[in-house]
């Protein structure tokens, strides 16, 4: 076995997952609480109090049926979604209250149970959920295999609609495929959820992009009698303009896709035995210096301009990272690159910084200190800083209203856009954010859809 292939077993393995026993004993532990929190505080109503109620009492096939029923992608939320601070911060096992702020027993481990469950009817190959009753001619056109796509792909066939999804990317899954480690979410595991969808008629046509002038629109004339736009966001903010390459700068876009893509070849050798930089504080930026780490790099250090506790990264995260061996150099605001006249990376320009007051997100903002300026010799730098939406999108739907980051203006409880017919959800138009917020908006459209086609039909 050579170096990269040494390398490539390391991001080979998921975390192992609970077995039953272990299932069982940790849903045993959950209160029953009426009107549960912790099902109020999904952002896809996966209703993990009454999934947890139904293992608790050995109804397995009910608490797999009450996941997928609600979240067709609930095996990879169970793995990737920040249940920390999102259903298991309200769980009641917790016991806040004011003399006891951290809680006198830790939470039900939610993602963990919702993840056994999702793995354990697929070794007992149970599939709750069946396509709708054939009859209703409309077809459907989706725009992206990312998980607002395939939540909705997945919500029309149910409907009894003819989905399509079209995916630009040879392989389906957005990004939980190409922007997810795969120690995080395996291929394997990806593909028995996409499985789950295919499995109820959806049709998926890879290598099929639809981003020429008017090409989403174009769908409608094409026999399609709505539209969901789902294609994520790809285009990668930097600190430099795109035509200014530097070799030995990677954006974490094209970085984690080179790692999904199985490409150690061609990566290993620029990351072994190097110093490596990861600008960036949040869950992409965690991605990308543990890996780095995996690559068996020399030094990782991730930089961020804000402070320790104010990473948008979740707390496990950041911790997993520092034992990993990440260094962090926090408070310094990267300035630009140093690069040796042929355009070879040499370092990074930074300056300290110091917090003043609050922005708009509620954090302090960074301030950059006189006369901090200082060299970092560095061989790579990966930026985590963040994607938008590629400069030409508008133009492949001229007649749907954008903003001025080029995101899709969409009713928040519909999808609905400014083009009656064409739905949205998602990053393109919430901007990067959580996998099950994209579940959540596919779900919201398809059901919006519906009722516009019933309306379309007289119904």
């Amino acid at each position: 076995m050579n170096s990269s292939q040494r390398i490539q077993a390391r991001f080979g393995q998921m975390a192992p997952a609970m077995d039953m026993g272990q299932a069982v004993a940790e849903a045993d532990r959950c209160l029953l609480c009426h009107d549960a929190p912790c099902s109020r505080a999904c952002p896809a109503h996966t209703q993990p109090a009454d999934f947890i109620r139904k293992l608790r009492f050995k109804n397995f096939t009910g608490a797999i049926r009450t996941i997928k029923s609600n979240n067709i992608l609930g095996g990879a939320c169970g793995v990737l979604c920040p249940t920390a601070r999102l259903c298991e911060q309200e769980c009641s096992a917790r016991m806040v209250s004011e003399d006891r702020p951290d809680g006198a027993d830790r939470p039900i481990q939610i993602g963990a149970l919702q993840r056994f469950l999702v793995e354990y009817g697929h070794q007992i190959g149970f599939q709750p959920l069946t396509a709708g009753a054939a009859g209703r001619e409309a077809k459907v056109a989706v725009v992206g295999s990312g998980p607002a796509g395939l939540s909705c792909a997945a919500q029309l066939a149910q409907l009894g609609y003819a989905a399509t999804v079209f995916e630009a990317r040879p392989e389906p899954g957005g990004v939980l495929r190409y922007g997810v480690v795969a120690y995080r979410c395996h291929r394997e595991f990806l593909e028995r959820e996409i499985a789950d969808v295919r499995a109820l008629g959806v049709d998926i046509k890879c290598n099929t992009p639809i981003d020429g002038p008017a090409a989403a629109e174009e769908l409608l004339d094409q026999g399609y009698a709505a539209v969901f736009l789902g294609p994520g966001l790809w285009a990668a903010h930097s600190l430099v303009a795109d035509d200014q390459p530097i070799q030995g700068l990677f954006s974490s876009v094209e970085y984690l896709a080179a790692l999904r893509e199985g490409r150690f070849n061609e990566i290993v050798p620029q990351f072994a035995g190097k110093s490596v930089a990861v600008i960036g504080g949040g869950s992409v930026a965690m991605d990308c210096v543990e890996s780095a780490v995996r690559l068996d790099a020399a030094d990782v250090y991730l930089i961020y301009r804000r402070s320790y506790a104010q990473m948008p990264a979740e707390a496990d995260e950041r911790v997993a990272a520092l034992e990993a061996g990440v260094h962090y150099l926090l408070l310094h605001q990267p300035l630009g690159y140093l690069t040796d006249g042929e355009g070879c990376l040499k370092g990074l320009k930074l300056a300290r910084t110091r917090l003043g007051a609050a922005d708009d997100s509620g954090r302090r903002r960074p301030e950059i200190i006189e006369d901090s300026v200082w060299d970092m010799p560095v061989d790579v730098v990966i930026e985590a800083i963040g994607n938008k939406a590629p400069e030409t999108s508008p133009s492949w739907y001229p007649r749907v209203e954008v903003d001025q980051r080029r995101l899709i203006v969409a009713d928040p409880e519909s999808g609905a856009t400014s083009r009656p017919g064409i739905f949205a959800g998602g990053d393109i138009v919430r901007g990067p954010s959580l996998v099950v917020h994209a579940v959540q908006d596919g779900k919201h459209a398809a059901q919006a859809i519906d009722r516009y086609l019933k309306r379309q039909s007289g119904q």
